[in-house]
């Protein structure tokens, strides 16, 4: 996890979800200015964009909202088509019905040209390798890839930090509590591919990831 201190300004990309929040608040630490960027894509559990509002009224985070509603035309998958159901476990091979063809890539590469406008370098997006969950843009390799070529595309010596790429969930629940925020984490974002708030259906896979990990971290607390 990169360790960075005083910087001037960060453009988070923020879903109102468990990772992008716990970035949010682990940039609000480390910089002076922080720009939070969502994007509506007409996903299903459209209420995380609500979620991400809420949280950033209530800490002073100025928000920047994006349509990237041609992805949801660009790529039907089960996050943004109501008829198709979400996978409850991982495919035997392949991607899950989850992932979103060029999500990542994308987003990060509207967050960088907004980035720019507003004179930043610096791009936090929550994607982990460690819980892979299948989406081949949450690897490491992609993001380092992409930072090289958006720096090439633009001439402008873009940053793009995953403070979570290495964090299992259990870990990441615990830098929430470190960050001082696990119960605004555990009851304000909105993880579950079903769009409930909190805990979530608890059947979906990003329901059951969260979950174990939350369990983990908590009776590894207990047990201290």
């Amino acid at each position: 996890m990169q360790e960075l201190k005083n910087k001037e300004a960060a453009v988070v990309v923020f879903s109102g979800g468990q990772d992008s929040t716990t970035c949010l608040f682990w940039a609000l630490e480390r910089y002076k200015k922080v720009l939070a960027l969502s994007f509506d894509y007409g996903q299903k559990h459209i209420g995380e964009l609500d979620c991400a509002r809420a949280i950033c009224r209530d800490y002073g985070v100025d928000q920047y909202i994006m349509d990237m509603s041609l992805l949801n035309q660009l790529a039907p998958n089960s996050l943004t088509r109501a008829d198709i159901p979400v996978d409850e476990e991982a495919p035997e091979s392949g991607t899950p019905n989850s992932f979103v063809d060029g999500r990542n890539h994308l987003f990060l590469s509207y967050a960088a040209v907004f980035a720019k406008q507003k004179g930043i370098s610096d791009i936090i997006t929550g994607v982990s390798q460690s819980d892979f969950s299948g989406y081949p843009d949450c690897r490491d390799v992609f993001v380092k890839s992409l930072n090289v070529t958006l720096n090439l595309a633009m001439d402008y010596p873009f940053d793009i930090i995953t403070p979570l790429m290495w964090l299992d969930k259990e870990e990441t629940w615990a830098l929430a509590d470190q960050l001082g925020v696990l119960d605004v984490i555990r009851q304000r974002t909105l993880t579950c591919y079903n769009g409930i708030i909190g805990d979530g259906c608890g059947h979906c896979p990003s329901c059951k990831l969260r979950k174990k990990g939350l369990d983990a971290y908590l009776a590894s607390k207990a047990g201290k």
